[in-house]
């Protein structure tokens, strides 16, 4: 196939792009700069330069494609704007992809958030590939369920022709070349001299290694059935306190429990509080049994063992 990929340099998009390569398939990359698109053609895809902002660029990529990944987002908007206007800039994308591919059958695969259907805590169990993306309010402005209209959307598409689908992230996805939660709580326990946990820790959070989730957008794009969500799902729910026990010990510090009342701003997770409050167990089970997919990486806390996350200084 011709795969438009977006996103291509980030974290999961390098390395979806050697594994749509690796399987016989020809790759496109969007690059709005000379550096990306070094980065690029450095993993072996072709380069079209533009951004997520020239709409007619994106449909005229797709269209000349047999198929979409779209895993970039608007990481410049979060400063001044916050998820909202990050979410805001994606929908347009969403719907310019649904305008070149209606009608055709080609697949969509776009990233989403482990946590769009809401927290295990309130589910009571869980959360699963059939649980849709919860609609978000006001008094969601500023989280991650502000992009759920995005999910929503891209699920929407399979109406019009488009075999669209959604890979949920777990907010752990752990590599060599993590930039993201993990990194930062490691950050956060050698500034303060502990590593924290909220309550009693016992909330449980999912987490997937980098080149397991490159192996499920794969598969998405290949067989996946329109209309669908997909969880990326190794560790389906580690408590909290057993990563914040896992960096201490690695870092020859105690973990230490936050209370309730110091948890909000300016207390020890800052603006993380929101996120490492939440419980976000899900499963895998359907995406597994639909599509095959078997996580062959190592675990997070595994993961944690090799020492790409704790450097000897």
């Amino acid at each position: 196939m011709r795969v438009f990929v977006t996103g291509g340099t980030g974290h999961s998009g390098s390395y979806i792009i050697p594994e749509l390569i690796a399987a016989g398939h020809e790759v496109t990359s969007l690059a709005r700069s000379d550096t990306s698109a070094a980065a690029v053609s450095a993993l072996g895809a072709k380069v079209r330069r533009g951004d997520l902002q020239d709409l007619d660029g994106l449909k005229e990529a797709a269209a000349d494609s047999d198929g979409v990944i779209h895993v970039a987002h608007r990481q410049d908007l979060l400063p001044s704007g916050g998820m909202d206007a990050v979410a805001a800039a994606e929908l347009p994308v969403m719907l310019a992809y649904g305008e070149a591919l209606a009608g055709t059958g080609k697949p969509l695969v776009a990233a989403g958030s482990i946590g769009s259907p809401g927290n295990g805590g309130n589910l009571g169990r869980p959360a699963t590939e059939e649980d849709p993306a919860l609609p978000a309010g006001d008094e969601h402005k500023g989280t991650l369920r502000a992009r759920n209209v995005v999910e929503a959307a891209v699920i929407g598409l399979a109406e019009r022709g488009v075999r669209s689908s959604v890979v949920r992230i777990p907010p752990v996805m752990h590599s060599t070349t993590d930039a993201g939660f993990l990194p930062a709580l490691i950050a956060l326990a050698k500034v303060k001299g502990f590593a924290g946990y909220p309550g009693d820790g016992a909330n449980l959070w999912g987490a997937v290694h980098v080149r397991d989730v490159a192996s499920l957008f794969r598969l998405a794009l290949e067989k996946g059935p329109a209309g669908k969500c997909w969880h990326a799902i190794g560790d389906g729910g580690i408590p909290f306190r057993e990563i914040a026990e896992a960096i201490g010990s690695r870092l020859g510090l105690p973990a230490v429990s936050i209370p309730a009342d110091e948890l909000m701003l300016p207390g020890y997770f800052g603006f993380l509080t929101a996120a490492v409050t939440l419980d976000l167990s899900a499963s895998s089970l359907i995406t597994r049994r639909t599509l095959g997919w078997e996580p062959a990486l190592p675990g997070l806390l595994a993961d944690l063992d090799n020492g790409h996350y704790f450097p000897a200084n």
